[in-house]
């Protein structure tokens, strides 16, 4: 959409930006239903890690695990996930708006201010992905956590995926206890394991005893 446009040119703003906003309220109704999609599919996951996990627990925890309300968690990431797919237009008009300003105010940077518009795409993409990978691993988590709490969990082991790519702030809580109602800074962002971006750590729920 934005290569459709003469890349630079202050007049054709207001029109990508309004072609772009168009685009992101279109989106409104796949983004709902990939978004449902998605979250299904990890709830599935999750509810089949939780029967191997409480196998040895006794009958009544283990239904309690099964019916815990996680409707409202699920609701509400729907929600933050649907603002994240259509939120990746939006930043595209809000990049092309920065660097046509800047190729105005600084006429010298012109050529490198019309490849960096036309690179828009691949900018766009590289969040999508982004995206995808963070919002798996922070539904997995958060549902975790919904599941968890609802029979008695105050806390959980932090685990990392234990290999080279897991950065050094992730890989120093590895093993230590965290309360799901004290969720750690790291890096200066807030979250509990799974829940930051790129993370692929995971929550490791402590149980009452019976």
């Amino acid at each position: 959409m934005v290569n459709g446009f003469p890349p630079g040119d202050p007049a054709a703003l207001p029109t990508i930006e309004q072609v772009l906003r168009a685009y992101a309220e279109a989106l409104t109704p796949w983004a709902t239903a990939t978004a449902q999609t998605m979250l299904r599919e990890v709830n599935r996951r999750d509810e089949a890690a939780w029967a191997e996990y409480t196998r040895e627990l006794s009958r009544a925890l283990r239904t309690e695990i099964r019916t815990a309300p996680t409707g409202a968690a699920m609701r509400a990431l729907l929600a933050e996930q649907v603002t994240l797919i259509k939120s990746i237009p939006l930043d595209a008009a809000q990049r092309v708006h920065r660097l046509t300003l800047e190729g105005v105010e600084n006429s010298t940077r012109a050529s490198v201010i019309s490849k960096e518009i036309q690179r828009s795409g691949a900018v766009a993409e590289s969040r999508a992905d982004l995206i995808a990978r963070t919002e798996v691993a922070r539904t997995a988590s958060t549902l975790t956590q919904t599941r968890a709490e609802h029979v008695g969990s105050e806390g959980y082991i932090w685990r990392t995926s234990g290999d080279s790519d897991v950065r050094e702030s992730h890989r120093d809580m590895n093993g230590k206890y965290v309360r799901w109602d004290s969720p750690p800074t790291l890096d200066k962002m807030t979250g509990h394991a799974g829940q930051f971006p790129n993370c692929r750590c995971y929550p490791e729920p402590v149980i009452p005893e019976d």
